[in-house]
């Protein structure tokens, strides 16, 4: 059975912090662990330089997030862990979809609409400001994704659209090229912790109300106690909705821990006693992890070793191949190899195997239909989003025809047991090239 590709990219513009690691670090890591799943965690340096210009800040965060994946148990034998720029197969594939990608899609892509939203209110020209670099970050997005053929990429809410549009720009190469990517699905992270920062807002350094995940100790307590807090005095109930306090502390505690401090909120501990607690309970479980993070970044060659090997491996068993693939299926190819009568006969023999095609139609419904050479096998009605498309393509894929419903439809004159024929031989050409 083939793996479920699961890919997650770490963006290297600054420092990780307490909401980091609750947020992302820890679950991703457990996640990793997880039975047939095949994992990729990449420091994604070429990201952070859509919105970073110091250098010094770009290699400096490189070392600390790769540090702390490492101090807090990625296995890099046991996962793929790579640093993006050292896979420059990502940056001409990037190119590649460029030439597919739509600008009109690229458009309405929430950052940059953003951007543009908050030049126009400060009466400026809307792309004042505005890089290529951030306009076609969701074509380099989609070659991370792409390159892989991951299956599935965990995101928060905000970028599911990313995931949309490398799904479009694959459906678009694959309409003209052939069937060479999997469309990807979205992952959404519906139970992520969002931790709140030392104000009581989501900890983010764009706040300046962050915790270092590995501040020293001292520098840790002195943060903790300054956490805001109202002015109810020791004695009085405290409520733990909507406290700071009492949500880092669930963050890290046990479910009896927290059911102690909940109980201790109701009897009106003070403030002081509160922080201690919680100062010794993220301390307890960071502690360990920050003496790894310590000795990792006194080590920066150790680093940069696994980030090589890791890239290395990965080259050599995806990407290389992938693009003389992609290459090939372009047109960028050897003069000298022109093999005529065999590509006329590798192109008969691949239009006589069933194939899925997605399209979009003109009132802007999106479909898709199984076909065998020029004969249509099973047409789909018209679905609101490429999304809902392509997870009845999935299903039909995975589970088989069952017979035809209010989405699918058998074309003319085709049996229901000529399309389970037909996908079962899309499945084992499937798993062939897979």
């Amino acid at each position: 059975m083939t793996p479920t590709r699961v890919l997650t990219g770490i963006t290297t513009s600054g420092t990780p912090h307490l909401g980091n690691y609750v947020g992302a670090i820890r679950p991703a890591i457990a996640a990793s662990r997880a039975p047939g799943v095949e994992s990729f965690y990449f420091l994604a340096d070429y990201h952070a330089l859509i919105k970073v210009q110091q250098p010094e800040r770009v290699q400096r965060s490189t070392l600390e997030i790769a540090a702390a994946w490492l101090a807090c148990g990625l296995d890099p034998d046991t996962v793929h862990f790579y640093r993006q720029s050292d896979v420059p197969e990502t940056t001409e594939l990037t190119w590649l979809l460029a030439c597919v990608a739509g600008k009109g899609i690229l458009n309405r892509a929430h950052a940059y609409k953003a951007a543009g939203d908050r030049n126009r209110e400060l009466g400026e020209d809307e792309d004042a400001g505005v890089t290529a670099g951030l306009f076609m970050y969701p074509v380099l997005m989609a070659a991370d994704i792409l390159l892989l053929n991951a299956h599935k990429v965990p995101v928060g809410r905000d970028q599911v659209q990313h995931i949309e549009m490398a799904r479009d720009f694959a459906q678009r190469f694959n309409h003209l090229y052939g069937e060479h990517f999997t469309l990807p699905e979205a992952a959404i992270e519906e139970q992520v912790a969002t931790l709140p920062g030392l104000d009581g807002r989501k900890m983010s350094k764009s706040y300046d109300n962050a915790i270092p995940l590995f501040a020293p100790r001292g520098e840790l307590k002195k943060l903790i106690a300054g956490i805001v807090t109202d002015s109810r005095a020791p004695g009085e109930a405290k409520d733990t909705e909507g406290s700071a306090l009492f949500q880092l502390y669930q963050a890290f505690a046990a479910a009896d821990e927290t059911a102690a401090m909940r109980q201790a909120y109701a009897d009106g501990i003070g403030w002081g006693e509160a922080k201690q607690r919680l100062f010794e309970r993220i301390d307890a479980e960071v502690a360990p992890l920050r003496e790894k993070y310590d000795a990792l970044m006194a080590k920066p060659a150790e680093i940069e070793a696994v980030l090589r090997a890791g890239a290395a491996r990965l080259r050599a068993r995806y990407a290389i191949p992938a693009l003389a693939r992609l290459r090939e299926a372009v047109g960028l190819r050897d003069l000298t190899h022109v093999p005529v009568a065999a590509a006329k006969a590798a192109a008969k023999k691949d239009a006589a195997l069933p194939a899925f095609k997605q399209y979009r139609e003109a009132d802007g419904k999106f479909c898709f239909k199984l076909v065998e050479g020029e004969r249509v096998l099973l047409q789909s009605r018209g679905f609101a989003s490429p999304k809902d498309a392509g997870q009845r393509v999935a299903a039909l894929k995975r589970g088989g025809f069952a017979g035809p419903d209010e989405d699918v439809a058998l074309g003319e004159g085709v049996a229901g047991d000529e399309v389970a024929r037909a996908l079962e031989a899309l499945r084992a050409a499937e798993d062939a090239r897979a």
